[in-house]
């Protein structure tokens, strides 16, 4: 039996896997609880980033079509404009954005999906996958950094949601 799928690509698109970063978390929280916090524009800007970034939104339309614009500001430090425009939000399983700098026509945006699966126990099983244009603007990220940044991501994440038990 052949397999579907082509050799060398993910399977959800044909996406070579060279380009793509894969980050998986379980989560303590049921899947439409996780969803939220990435739906619900309050939620999001408590959470998103890595440790030590604070988020200052631009604008923000989280549904399909929609924008976030958004700043990473470094306590002191810098600020890293970004945008993310929301493709596909199907609730409770999946959202899929293309992610980059805060400008029209970014060369280094990437597509992101994030699958939520629910575990048996009740825990969800949250997977990001990052697909970028190149291979090399695919090592350029995992050289400064993305998949530590990425953790620390989801981490606040998990404490956000664990903050909110009640």
């Amino acid at each position: 039996m052949s397999s579907p799928f082509k050799a060398g690509t993910s399977p959800w698109g044909g996406w070579p896997l060279d380009r793509e970063i894969v980050l998986s978390r379980i989560i303590d929280a049921p899947r439409s609880l996780v969803y939220a916090a990435w739906a619900d524009p309050e939620q999001i800007q408590v959470w998103f980033g890595p440790q030590g970034m604070a988020i200052e939104t631009k604008e923000i339309a989280l549904r399909p079509g929609g924008v976030w614009r958004f700043d990473m500001v470094v306590a002191g430090g810098p600020r890293y404009g970004n945008r993310m425009v929301f493709l596909r939000m199907e609730e409770p399983a999946l959202i899929e954005v293309e992610h980059g700098s805060d400008k029209d026509d970014d060369p280094d945006r990437f597509r992101m999906l994030v699958t939520f699966d629910e575990q048996s126990d009740g825990k969800t099983v949250l997977t990001l996958r990052q697909m970028h244009p190149s291979k090399e603007r695919r090592e350029e990220v995992i050289g400064f950094g993305a998949v530590e940044y990425g953790g620390q991501t989801l981490t606040k994440l998990a404490l956000h949601l664990e903050s909110r038990k009640g």
